[in-house]
Order: structure tokens, then sequence, then C-alpha cells
């Protein structure tokens, strides 16, 4: 065992020749890190796992990968456009040459199209100006030239030609325009000009819109992504002076396509009317900061509070002034337009009826080299790994479910109409989702994950050589991970983030609560997201040519993935259900008393304690009976089925106040931000409101929730004592 360990860590890590053979102190080490990390198999079967991973981690190459990013990055493919729909046979043809059985799901979606665009400043009229709203074309750069590029948009806009005086509003947080109001700036009947950042640009014109502004203007600060923080592209990787972020303004309380919540947008599903759909009325246009310098520099009202001022070499006023009025005239047309899902599945050996989803969207605003691309490639390499050992004969237990999904971009529309399509069968048997949106851009791994996942992709990164190979001070990504990022709470563990809003988990998680994670690397210098230069040029100079960072997720997502896929028990930790809780609880309650609001713990904590201790007998009970071989095959698919519904728990079928798509109680989008986490939210909601008695009812929810999931787990004791299945609570 000892040996097969070693050659391991020589192939699924990187490692080279000079490997150190363990001996000793080593040895032993070495044998009780093999029992931790395969404690989901009895001892008969750990080697045949390490096996499997080692031949998944011997496929992966740099030149593979680069030909996938060839391929998916080759023209411009906004959702619904010609490049899209050639994408999407481009993905199918490489699922079927993979041996996959591929579903290409059509969907007919409510999506917007740019037409025309322009911004001026009218007056003084003696500095009457069109400003520009297009990137500048780069000699160095032969993708920023193509003929497929737009001009920088932002997707629901409303269509309109309006001029007037400006206000600054900062980020347009919803805080900053209720600053604006204290201060006694009048936002009615202006053009609004604000910076990204801070929240979802979706709410900035929200917010701009609720506070009567004309028009809303958003531009790039390079205090946030530019020349304050690093060279320039393209000399550098940071956002230029023309840079514009594209993007989706689209705020409704549910994702997916806007005119069918809840059912799956085919060609003839039953529609709501556009009109009675709360969608962007103001026009809304992006730019650059050169644009914007030209606007900014011209204001005359007071300066801006502490905490406003941006990068450019001036001071930042509120307001215009008399003297200083803009044009805006945004057009755009929405349609029911048609694209795809194309989903391909590794059907399973021994329950092919479960399933481990791996997604990342494959629409992009231009080129999308980074976004969403830098996944997409490692999903392909990913499902080339598993298809390869499939042609030997070795096929994982469980099914894999490879997807890419279609107009994310635009509000995460394809994969929550994959997932209403297919949602009983999903509540059923979903055993987890990992995402993957821009997982490749840079050396940092990092991870966000539900309770249930952590333990598991904690344990595949132990395993896996960070970008570069080992080095004196790490070993393995986990090791690097740690010591970058370490979790306060768990000395030795790294620590994790959590899933809000913004990709693809969002239907899964707090829709359908499939337990859900991101992984990716990060941590490149610079940022080109969503502009024109986000283009295989910038990635290959900024990110990097040899493919690095692709491989190291790809080699830690096939092992967390072979695990979820074959482990006799199915690798989810329910112990940190409770810490995780404590933990936000905690967060929770220093809020709340900043608001003045009472939280009284006292019951739930100590509900919370009960869960904790129910979950640490019983999985220690389940991991005893794994490691002694005792457990029948009946035993174990009990077991399973239980451990596959405990996330199920969180959801309440009435779902959020104001935002019933939400079910899981666990974790949704900020509904301010759109895409920070609210962790708690049921709690989170009453806080943020001051309503006690919302709080209290809350406290009752989480405590039933404890309950349930408790039955879950003495459900669990049941199948160890006698391999039977027990009835719980459905959720409510």
């Amino acid at each position: 065992m000892i040996y097969l360990l070693m050659v391991m860590l020589a192939v699924v890590t990187g490692v080279g020749e000079e490997t150190p053979v363990l001996g000793g102190e080593d040895t032993a080490k070495a044998e009780s890190l093999v029992t931790e990390a395969y404690r989901f198999w009895p001892p008969s079967e750990r080697e045949s796992q390490q096996a499997f991973e080692v031949g998944l981690n011997a496929v992966p190459t740099a030149e593979s990968v680069r030909g996938y990013h060839e391929m998916l990055a080759q023209e411009p493919h906004r959702a619904g456009s010609a490049g899209d729909l050639r994408a999407a046979d481009r993905l199918v043809v490489e699922f079927e040459k993979l041996g996959l059985e591929v579903e290409k799901q059509e969907l007919w979606l409510y999506l917007a199209t740019p037409v025309e665009a322009a911004l001026e400043i009218v007056t003084p009229a003696r500095e009457r100006e069109r400003l520009r709203i297009r990137e500048r074309i780069l000699s160095e750069d032969r993708y920023s030239g193509h003929a497929g590029v737009s001009f920088g948009w932002n997707a629901f806009s409303g269509s309109g030609d309006v001029t007037g005086r400006v206000v600054y509003a900062n980020y347009g947080t919803k805080g900053d325009f209720e600053h604006l109001a204290t201060l006694g700036v009048e936002v009615k009947g202006k053009v609004v000009i604000a910076r990204y950042g801070g929240n979802f640009r979706g709410y900035k014109a929200k917010f701009a819109e609720a506070a009567g502004a004309i028009g809303l203007v958003i531009y790039t600060d390079p205090a946030d992504s530019g020349y304050v923080r690093g060279l320039m592209y393209p000399e550098g990787g940071y956002a230029n002076e023309t840079s514009i972020q594209r993007g989706s303004i689209v705020t409704l309380p549910y994702s997916g396509d806007p005119l069918t919540p809840g059912v799956a947008a085919t060609k003839d599903a039953k529609r709501m009317n556009p009109k009675d759909v709360r969608l962007p009325t103001i026009p809304v246009q992006p730019i650059g900061w050169g644009a914007a310098e030209k606007i900014l520099s011209k204001m005359s009202g007071q300066a801006v509070p502490r905490g406003w001022q941006g990068g450019l070499p001036f001071t930042y006023r509120l307001a215009g002034g008399e003297d200083l009025t803009v044009r805006l005239m945004v057009k755009q047309k929405r349609e029911l337009t048609k694209t795809y899902n194309v989903v391909g599945t590794l059907r399973g050996t021994d329950f092919p009826d479960e399933k481990v989803i791996v997604g990342c969207h494959h629409d992009a605003w231009e080129f999308g080299a980074g976004d969403p691309l830098a996944g997409t490639m490692v999903l392909f390499e990913a499902a080339r790994s598993f298809a390869t050992l499939a042609k030997q004969g070795r096929r994982p237990k469980r099914s894999i479910v490879f997807a890419n999904w279609a107009a994310e971009e635009y509000g995460i529309m394809g994969s929550v109409e994959w997932i209403e399509a297919h949602a009983e069968d999903l509540s059923k048997n979903a055993v987890a989702y990992i995402n993957l949106d821009m997982a490749a851009m840079g050396p940092n791994f990092g991870s966000s994950s539900a309770p249930l996942l952590k333990s598991v992709i904690a344990d595949a990164t132990r395993v896996v050589a960070p970008v570069g190979g080992p080095t004196e001070e790490a070993k393995t990504v986990h090791e690097a991970w740690v010591e970058r990022n370490g979790d306060p709470m768990l000395a030795g563990h790294p620590r994790f983030g959590h899933l809000g809003g913004g990709s693809d988990h969002v239907g899964f998680y707090c829709h359908l609560a499939i337990p859900s994670a991101s992984v990716g690397g990060g941590g490149a210098a610079g940022t080109s997201y969503h502009s024109a230069y986000d283009n295989l040029n910038w990635y290959r100079k900024v990110v990097g040519d040899d493919y690095g960072s692709a491989l190291m997720v790809t080699r830690v997502l096939n092992v967390v993935l072979s695990r979820l896929a074959n482990g006799s028990v199915l690798p989810l930790d329910p112990t940190r259900y409770a810490p995780d809780f404590e933990e936000l609880f905690d967060d929770l309650i220093k809020y709340a008393e900043g608001l003045g609001v009472d939280v009284q713990p006292r019951n739930l904590l100590k509900a919370l304690k009960e869960l904790d201790a129910t979950a640490t007998r019983v999985y220690g009970r389940l991991m005893s009976a794994v490691e002694a071989g005792e457990l029948s095959g009946e035993q174990l698919a009990c077991v399973n089925r239980h451990l596959i519904e405990m996330e199920r728990k969180w959801i309440v079928t009435s779902g959020l106040p104001g935002r019933p798509w939400f079910k899981s109680m666990f974790a949704a989008p900020d509904e301010d931000s759109g895409y920070a986490p609210w962790m708690l939210p049921a709690l989170r909601y009453g806080i943020e409101r001051k309503q006690e008695g919302t709080v209290y009812r809350a406290k009752l929810v989480y405590r039933r929730t404890f309950g349930y999931l408790m039955e879950s787990l003495r459900a669990i004791e049941t199948c160890l004592d006698a391999g039977r299945t027990v009835e719980t609570a459905e959720p409510r």
C-alpha cells in the first residue's frame, strides 16, 4: 500500500523522481494519510480507488487543455448569437468523441440584443463631445479587432434617449443612494454615474431607477481594476482606460428565464407577459474610465464623502452642477431567442441513477477566455480523464454529469432551465453539484462550499501539487491553501468561502438544496472581466500560457468527482453543519447587535449542540463500521440514501419572504447586492428589517430543521443496525 501511495503522489501531484521514499515515522504518517483519505471505503477497496485516481490524473496535459481553450474561445459567442449556436455544436461533437451520452436541451429564452447606443457631453456647448463606448483596438492583441466584437452594453437596459444633469453615486449601492438622500443630493431627473464594484450591476440600475434617475452610466474606476492595482493591458493585465464591463442588469426575485419561472423555457412553454415582469426601464450604459473622466472632471458640486474618492487624479464631486449635461441613448430589442444547454453523461456502473454533476456555462459576452472558458476547459479535461478510463473498462459507480450551461450571463438561465426540466429526478438522486465558472485564473486554489462537501474537497487537495510543482513551502495544494488562507477555527485546515449568487450553483443550492461548491484557482495579476480583452491573448499573457492553473484545478476536480462517484459511503460530512452554523450564527448576532436587534440565541444554540453531538456520534459509528468492513450492500445503500436527502432538510417550500423561489434556509444571494451570500437567510431577513418577531419565527424554523437533520442521522443508525430504510419528514 505504501508503494502505491508513492506512485499516486508521483503521478497525481506531479512530483518527480526526487520524491523521497518514506520510511519509519514517514511511513506511519503515510499509512495514516491513506486511512483518513479513503475512510469512505472498506480497507479491501482502498487500493482500487487509489489506482483509479492515479489513472485519472495521468490523463490531463497542458496540450489538451490548450486545445480545448482554443476551440472554445475562437470567436465571440454571446448567448443566442450565431457564434453561440456554433459553440454549442462544437460542444456536442467533443462530448460524442469522448463517448458520453449527450443531451442538447433546446431553450427559448427572453434575451436582449444591442442595437445602438451613444453617450455624449451636451453642455458646456464648447466642450460637446461624443464619448467612447468601445475598447481600443490593440496591435498587440489581434482578437481586439475582431469584427464580431460589439460596443459595450448592459443587457436588459431600458431603451431611451435622455439628457440631464449628472449625479455621482459611488458604487451605486442601496447605502450609497441613501447617503445621497441624507446629504440632500437630488437624484430625480438626473443621469447617475456610478463605478463598478460593491454590488451586482443590476442593483445599481434598480436603486438608480427607484431614486428617480432618468439614466445610469456605469464605469470601471482605475482604483478598483486599473492602474492603481497594477500595470494596464497590454503592458500588464489590469483594465486600461477603454476597458468596458458588459453584463446583464436583471434583478428579479428568481433566477432563470424571466418569462417562465418554475417551468423549463421550451418553445411552447406558457409564458408571462413581458409587461408584467419588472425589468429595467431606464437606459443604462457601461464605459471605461477614459470616457468617465471627461464627465467626472467637469463636475462642480460638493466634494464626495470619505470612501467615495476613486483613482482618477482630481477631487470627485457629488453633482455636476447646472452647466454640465449629458445625453444617454440606448436601443435594445428583447425577444425569444434559441440557445442550448449541452450535457454529457458518463453512466455509472452500480448506481446509475445517482448523479454527481459538474458544470460551467459556455456563453460569454465576447470571447470569454477567462469568463467562463477558464472553467469550461477544465470541465472538458476532467471529462476526457474519466472517458479515457471508461474506455479501459474502468467506469465510476455513480453517473457523472458534465454540463455546459447556456445564457448564464443573462441571469443564470440555462442551468435553472435544466433543473426545472429535471427537478424531480435531481431532488431524489443528485449527490452534489460542482461549479467551475472561471476556474483556472491563477495559482491560488480556493473553494466556496456547502458544509457537506468541505471535507471531500479539502481531502482531494492533499494529493495534488500546487502550480509549478512541490516546493519547500508547499508540497500539496492543501499546504499552500492553508498557508495562504487557513481556517482560524480549525487549525491545519483551509478556509472555505460561502456560496452566494452570481453563477450556476444558485439553482442547485438555493432552490433545490443540492450540496454545491465552486472550485478554482485565482490570483493572476489583472482582470479583463466581461471586456473585449477577455480573450486568448490576455489569458496567456496574464494567467499563463503553460496552463498550470488549469491542470492543478483539473486534478483536484478529478479526485473530488471520483470520490463522490465511487465512495462506498458517500463522502458527505454532516459533522460540518453544526460548527459552520455556529460560526455563521455568531456573525449574525454581532451584526444584529449593531442594528439594535436582540436575537436571544440561547435556545437555538442548545438545539445546535444536540445536533452536533448526534452528528459526531452517528458519523463516528458509521466510519468505524466502514473501517471494519462490516456493512452489507443494502446497508450502504440505505446510509447513502439518507446522506443524499440530508441537504434537502434545509428546504422550506414557501421560500424566503418576497423571494419564494429561494427555498434553502441555509444560503441565498444577498437581496440587495446579488453576488454576496446571505447565510441563514431567514434570520438575516428579520435582522435586516429589525423585526424581532420575524427573527423569533426564523429561529423556530432552524430548530425544526435541526430536528429533521437529527431524524436523518438516527435513520442512518437504523441502517447500521438493520439495513432498513426509515421514512423521514418531508420538507415543509
